[in-house]
């Protein structure tokens, strides 16, 4: 966590979240008012963290990784929207009615469970997501296949959950038709937190992993290796120079 997220959480009056997330940071929020919903009330719980806010309280919206990436960042944006509330910057000039709003950027799962594998995404990669309940599963198909296609590394987010178990070997599936099986796969569950696991497996055994919505999984391009205990993907400084 940044110091700018560390400030704000401490300056806050009010905090929302998950219950899980919110769970996570117990210990430095005591004394605030809580607001916490369970999955599936994401709409609640933003609509009424922009209430506190507009009532004149310092409210944090907390999210996992990055707010802006597969987070509550754009839900914000999309009910004020909707409800035609003014948005500023923090600094510009306020009216009553107007919301101040800041996103404290964070480390996603992308970037630290990278780290954890070692250079997988030096190059360029692909992000998806493979839950399709706010997404259909034919679009996320074919960004699968396209990705594929175009030999991105990808990073796929939520691959696999008690009610949703078919899609990490669908997606498997569909990249297998344009990558090598022993393409190396990083998977990384509970990156930075306790319950750490980080493993490297062919793609042709990904199926067989114990992935779960924990988990952030990274499928190597064509160029993409195994070294050690280590995955990397080079730039291209080796066709370019003696690095020998």
């Amino acid at each position: 966590m940044s110091e700018r997220a560390l400030a704000v959480i401490g300056q806050a009056e009010v905090i929302a979240g998950y219950t899980t997330y919110v769970d996570l940071i117990k210990d430095m929020i005591h004394g605030k008012k809580i607001i916490a919903t369970a999955m599936k009330k994401e709409v609640d719980r933003i609509q009424a963290a922009i209430e506190a806010a507009l009532s004149g309280r310092r409210c944090a919206v907390i999210s996992s990784g990055d707010p802006g990436i597969y987070a509550m960042a754009g839900l914000v944006f999309e009910i004020c929207r909707q409800k035609n509330i003014p948005v500023i910057r923090p600094g510009q000039k306020s009216v009553p009615g107007t919301l101040c709003l800041e996103i404290v950027p964070g480390i996603p799962a992308l970037a630290s469970g990278a780290s954890l594998l070692g250079a997988p995404l030096t190059h360029d990669f692909a992000c998806i997501s493979l839950s399709d309940l706010l997404t259909p599963w034919d679009i996320i198909e074919k960004r699968i296949e396209h990705a594929a296609i175009a030999d991105f590394v990808i990073v796929i987010f939520n691959p696999r959950s008690r009610k949703r178990d078919w899609q990490l070997g669908k997606a498997q599936e569909i990249i297998l038709k344009h990558r090598s099986g022993n393409t190396p796969v990083g998977i990384v569950r509970n990156a930075m937190r306790d319950g750490q696991h980080v493993s490297i497996v062919p793609l042709k055994d990904l199926h067989k992993s114990e992935a779960d919505m924990l988990t952030t999984v990274f499928i190597g391009s064509s160029a993409s290796e195994a070294y050690l205990d280590f995955m990397y993907t080079p730039r291209g400084y080796s066709g370019k120079y003696d690095i020998k």
